[in-house]
This record gives C-alpha cells, sequence and structure tokens, in this order.
C-alpha cells in the first residue's frame, strides 16, 4: 500500500528525512523500509543533480520519493517532478491562496498548471501518455503549517481541494511564538492542536517531524492522531548511531 493510501485510510506512513544529500545515503535510507523519504532542499545545499541522482539510487528500493521544496515556487515543483518526484511538500503555508497554489503547481491540467515534458518520469516521453494519465491522483502533496499566521488560517488551508497532508513544523512554529524549541509549552501545544483538529474535520492527513531519534516519541505522535510521520534526519541517525555506540563501548572498558 503506497503512501496515499495509508493515509487515506486512516494509517500511519513513516518517512525519513534526507539532510546530507548523498545518494548513497538516501539509497540506505530507502532500504530500511520507510514509506517515503523527503529530500530537504530548503535548508541544505542539495541542487536539481543531486537530486536527479538520489532518485535514481531510491528507485529500486520502491520507497515513495518526496521534495522538501525552497519555498512556493511552481518552476522547482516542475523539475523535481520531472526527475522523479512522487510529491512535494511546501514550506511556511500560510493562507488559503498559497496552499492553492501549492496544489495547482503539482498538478496538470485542468486541476492544476503543471507543464508537460518528455523527462525522466515519463521515461522520457516512452511512458508519457500513462504517465500523465495517472499523475494527478497519484502525486502527493502536502503543506507545512509552521507559523502562527498558519494556525490563526489553519481552517481555511485546511480545506483547499487537493491536499493530501499537512505538516507541523514544530521548531519554526515555536519560534514564530516567541518560544524557540519549548516544543512542550502549552502555547505550542495548543497551536499543535488547532491544527491537527483542523486536518481532522477537513480530511487531511495530519503531520509532523519527529525530531529526535525516539521511537516512544513516534508513537505518542501516532496515538495522538498523526499520520503522515517525518522520523528524524539522515544526520541524526548518523549521530545517535555512533554515540549510542561509543557510549555502551567506553562503559564497557
Amino acid at each position: 500500500m503506497g503512501t496515499k493510501d495509508k493515509l487515506k485510510n486512516g494509517h500511519p506512513a513513516f518517512g525519513g528525512w534526507v539532510m546530507i544529500g548523498h545518494p548513497t545515503s538516501a539509497e540506505l535510507m530507502a532500504g530500511e523500509g520507510f514509506d517515503w523519504i523527503a529530500v530537504d532542499m530548503e535548508h541544505t545545499p542539495i541542487d536539481l543533480p543531486t537530486f536527479e541522482n538520489i532518485a535514481r539510487a531510491v528507485k529500486p528500493a520502491g520507497c515513495e520519493l518526496l521534495v522538501r521544496l525552497s519555498s512556493c515556487d511552481p518552476v522547482l515543483t516542475k523539475r523535481v517532478l520531472d526527475a522523479g518526484a512522487d510529491g512535494i511538500i511546501v514550506p511556511l503555508v500560510n493562507t488559503a491562496e498559497m496552499a492553492r497554489q501549492a496544489v495547482a503547481m503539482a498538478k496538470y491540467p485542468p486541476e492544476g498548471c503543471r507543464g508537460a515534458a518528455f523527462s525522466r518520469a515519463s521515461d522520457f516521453g516512452r511512458n508519457f501518455a500513462p504517465y500523465f494519465k495517472a499523475h494527478n491522483d497519484r502525486v502527493l502533496v502536502a503543506v507545512m503549517l509552521e507559523h502562527i499566521e498558519a494556525v490563526r488560517n489553519a481552517e481555511a488551508i485546511l480545506s483547499t481541494p487537493g491536499l493530501d497532508a499537512a505538516f507541523i513544523g514544530p521548531y519554526d512554529l515555536s519560534c514564530s511564538m516567541g518560544l524557540p524549541g519549548q516544543l512542550d509549552h502549552p502555547d505550542v501545544q495548543a497551536a499543535q492542536q488547532t491544527i491537527l483538529s483542523a486536518c481532522r474535520k477537513n480530511k487531511v492527513a495530519p503531520g509532523i517531524h519527529v525530531v529526535p531519534v525516539n521511537p516512544d516519541l513516534v508513537q505518542r505522535y501516532v496515538a495522538e492522531g498523526y499520520q503522515f510521520i517525518a522520523c528524524s534526519l539522515d544526520t541524526q541517525f548518523i549521530i545517535h548511531g555512533c554515540r549510542t555506540f561509543l557510549d555502551q563501548s567506553k562503559k564497557r572498558s
């Protein structure tokens, strides 16, 4: 069952976050059983040629490949989808107008405005007709609500047709509230609940990025009703693995 089907049926879909930008690290993560991985093009130097190589590396694993865009940018959206992305995650969506643009730029007409091309995604045109026909139903569109303005506009944003999921960006949200990194602060938790409730009302799968390598925290969020779960970062997995190994080794020596 693919990520969109899991979300539609109320199941959690677990993803990993790619910051390093090397095809091998993405390939390793994709091979471990994540439903999806997201390549971060907002906070990293990952460029389009690097992303295309990541797409080549990840495809054999059958793991769906998403991109967190640098902004609500139709040109970048077109290019990552042409290169092989299965969907987009649009950062800092604070208004319904931005949410409508996020959907439109990911889909072909008449539902959107994505330009058609013979590209890698359609096997350079050899598979264009079936790719075009299936694309609007298959592409995953997620928006990030990560600012207090988005919390105020949550109902309008999440009632946008064509949205599959909405991510809470907990760190950016806390910063916009003057509470940087205080994720358990009652005001930050209340803001997250506002978004979660609006997701449920509008049948948009709620998502959150769980940055620590902490399965118990992931399960807490699943129990709270979150479905689109980003599990830590490639960098944090490496740090956690090294730290755990060294701590245990030093204790035994």
